[in-house]
């Protein structure tokens, strides 16, 4: 999708545990919900 958007050298980071001791942390834990941090270029 980012890269349709027009964004160049996409890298997807790793896996960051987001809910980490939030009320929704047992829900997060069943659909393995995690975070990812995004770097790309516009060009």
């Amino acid at each position: 999708m980012l890269e349709d958007s027009g964004f160049k050298h996409v890298t997807i980071g790793p896996a960051v545990d987001t809910f980490g001791g939030a009320i929704g942390e047992v829900n997060a834990r069943s659909f393995e919900v995690y975070g990812y941090a995004f770097l790309a270029r516009r060009v």
